[in-house]
């Protein structure tokens, strides 16, 4: 099944509001051609009316890095759905390895934000990945498989259709180290194997899966060419127009 690649810049705690416009049209600039790919960009909430102005018109979409499952109430800190949309945004990333190392994300929490984007028409970049020491004690498969299916509990197929999964390999993030292409591969191919067995070969077969680490211009075109690897979450290359763009259109 051809899927389009989606191709989304997590600009994590970077960029005043005016630094973040100012990247915004150099990313609308240098992927102003990529009729092929979905292009998104996820700066802090702070800054993300600064960008939906800055893109407006474009081919780039708006995405935010994070939201709370409820509407409205006391949950300081926190923004809801209805407050990105309201700013534009289209996309909701969900469950980052950061969220769930320092900021006590659950498989539980991952669900409810989930439900709720979807809900509010927004669509979820639901973040997987294990750690080297889960990797390396041969815990990865059943780390994948309870994050995924934690993640898509009580979810039906046609919302799981419209949702993204970014596999994050969590020893590869910030941290320069990279899975080679056969990994990526065999480890996105893992993940829509447990969601054909929740939803089907169908629905899994039409769910785009980022690759989440460290991919860069130099490594973007071997990655995305692995026959289950439908983009990138991009952080560090995301922070710089020009190596993001050659992500997004690798040569």
């Amino acid at each position: 099944m051809a899927r389009k690649k989606i191709i989304a810049g997590n600009w994590k705690m970077n960029t005043t509001a005016s630094e973040a416009a100012a990247l915004a049209k150099d990313v609308v600039g240098a992927v102003s051609g990529a009729a092929d790919v979905d292009v998104v960009v996820c700066p802090p909430y702070v800054n993300l009316s600064a960008v939906a102005e800055a893109i407006k018109g474009s081919n780039v979409k708006l995405g935010a890095q994070d939201v709370h499952w409820e509407a409205k109430g006391a949950f300081t800190g926190k923004v809801s759905c209805d407050m990105l949309k309201a700013v534009g945004v289209d996309y909701v990333i969900i469950g980052h390895s950061e969220q769930r190392q320092y900021f006590g994300e659950t498989n539980e929490t991952v669900n409810k934000k989930t439900k709720a984007t979807l809900a509010a028409g927004l669509i979820p970049i639901v973040c997987v990945g294990e750690t080297l020491e889960e990797r390396e004690s041969g815990k990865m498969d059943g780390v994948l498989e309870s994050q995924t299916k934690g993640g898509f509990d009580g979810i039906s197929a046609a919302d799981a259709a419209k949702c993204v999964v970014a596999y994050e390999p969590v020893w590869a993030i910030g941290t320069g180290k990279t899975a080679t292409s056969q990994q990526a591969n065999e480890a996105h191919i893992f993940i829509r194997s447990i969601l054909s067995k929740l939803y089907g070969t169908d629905t899994a077969g039409a769910i785009r899966i980022q690759y989440g680490g460290s991919m860069k211009p130099d490594n973007a075109k071997e990655l995305l060419a692995q026959s289950d690897v439908d983009g990138g979450l991009i952080g560090g290359a995301a922070l710089k127009a020009s190596d993001f763009a050659g992500i997004v259109q690798p040569k």
